[in-house]
């Protein structure tokens, strides 16, 4: 007759690694605890996004970049009131984005150490400040000023508003990034369009109007700031195993320079067409500013649902390859566009929008798995470099048409996109991101 074992836990070799007395020190009882970003990882990726913490966080982006956009539609105006030439013009967006891309990989290290959940409405309050002095400078000296504290905004805005889109995505994180950049890009397109409606007809003093946006503005990342502060960690936390199909630190440093370099091209030709487009308009077809704002309405616009389609792009066929597809797949189109007419013209620059805009959250997100461990530093570097290279871009570009013309500098802008064949040095991320 065969033997029965009789099933008893005791038998159980775990049983008596179970039942060993765990000895705690006093020590470790004052000890803060731990905790790794694996659980909450978890955690919210079982819980699938935050909906409405994205929906409030992207609408936050909103407001801020349609009160950021009103400096460049507003150049037509201050270009007549202080005859300014296109230089000055280019160095108001420099001043403007230059103080974000110096202070937003510094806000970002900051607030990988130690996160601020209040530090954006902190943040929004100099854009408050800064559209109100911009709408009262008579003097170049002054509207500098006010367009770096609008641009100082920015810079606490970005980095920490792009993690808490990520600690919202619920693992979705190409989704989440392009929900928050969707409401930044439509705040760009909206500022054209206040402006031909508002700041045109009334004057620079009516942009102290838009002073009440950044105080909603403001009132909304408060409360975001209070949902924010119980999902904060620990200020030390465990570094995770390292992947182990993970880069070498050589080829993540070449493919965090690839992607700068991607970023360079997508960011100065959208910065060509954001700084300058109006008056290309003027010059070449005789349109009315209010005619030329829609026009730049409608390149922004597309743009805006281009940043939306990339993030889902990327996370359903992996970030590199819509990396490819957008960079490039707007050559065609920028090559073509300085020779045709003003309404074929048009209809390009909305395929250029949806294109080459769907590549901003794919290059992000890549960028933070590339470096996990210092997502607020690289999200800064990024977001930063976007707006650093913009600026210098406009005054570069400003110069180079005072001495040639606006439609020359649009024939060398349309060669940007090739920029994009780097991207064949950028590592497969998919299995990593498993």
């Amino acid at each position: 007759m065969p033997r029965h074992r009789r099933n008893d836990a005791s038998d159980s070799p775990g049983k008596h690694a179970l039942n060993k007395p765990v000895v705690v020190s006093d020590d470790a009882l004052t000890e803060p605890v731990v905790v790794t970003d694996a659980a909450p990882s978890l955690v919210a990726k079982a819980a699938g996004p935050a909906y409405i913490v994205l929906a409030g966080i992207s609408f936050s982006h909103f407001l801020n970049d349609t009160m950021q956009s009103l400096i460049a539609s507003v150049y037509p105006i201050l270009k007549d009131s202080y005859a300014l030439d296109f230089a000055q013009i280019g160095l108001i967006t420099l001043a403007f984005q230059f103080t974000a891309s110096l202070l937003q990989p510094v806000v970002g290290h900051f607030t990988d150490k130690k996160a601020q959940p209040f530090s954006l409405a902190v943040g929004m309050s100099s854009t408050f400040f800064g559209l109100l002095l911009l709408s009262v400078a008579h003097q170049y000296l002054i509207i500098l000023v006010a367009a770096a504290l609008v641009g100082l905004g920015s810079a606490v805005f970005h980095p920490e508003s792009a993690r808490i889109a990520r600690l919202a995505s619920g693992g979705r994180y190409g989704f989440a990034q392009s929900v928050f950049q969707l409401g930044g890009s439509f705040g760009t397109s909206m500022g054209p369009v206040l402006a031909a409606a508002i700041v045109v007809p009334f004057g620079q003093s009516s942009i102290a109007w838009f002073s009440t946006i950044a105080f909603l503005a403001i009132l909304i990342l408060w409360r975001i700031g209070l949902w924010y502060r119980p999902q904060i960690k620990a200020k030390k936390m465990t570094a995770a195993a390292p992947h182990p199909d993970a880069p070498s630190s050589r080829r993540v440093g070449i493919a965090l320079a690839v992607l700068v370099a991607l970023l360079f091209s997508k960011q100065l030709y959208v910065s060509s067409l954001s700084s300058y487009y109006i008056f290309y308009l003027i010059d070449r077809f005789g349109v009315s500013t209010q005619t030329a704002q829609m026009y730049l309405f409608v390149f922004l616009a597309a743009n805006a649902i281009g940043a939306f389609i990339g993030g889902p792009v990327g996370d359903r066929f992996g970030r590199k390859y819509a990396i490819w597809i957008s960079v490039l797949g707007a050559l065609p189109f920028t090559l073509v566009l300085p020779y045709v007419g003003l309404y074929t013209g048009a209809v390009l620059t909305v395929f250029i929008g949806l294109i080459l805009s769907s590549t901003t959250s794919s290059i992000i997100v890549f960028a933070q798995e590339l470096v996990p461990h210092r997502f607020g530093m690289i999200s800064g570097v990024f977001f930063g470099v976007a707006f650093g290279i913009g600026g210098l871009g406009a005054a570069v570009l400003g110069k180079l048409a005072d001495h040639t013309s606006i439609a020359f500098v649009y024939q060398v802008c349309a060669f940007l996109p090739a920029i994009g064949l780097l991207a064949v040095f950028l590592p497969d991320m998919r299995r990593i991101a498993r």
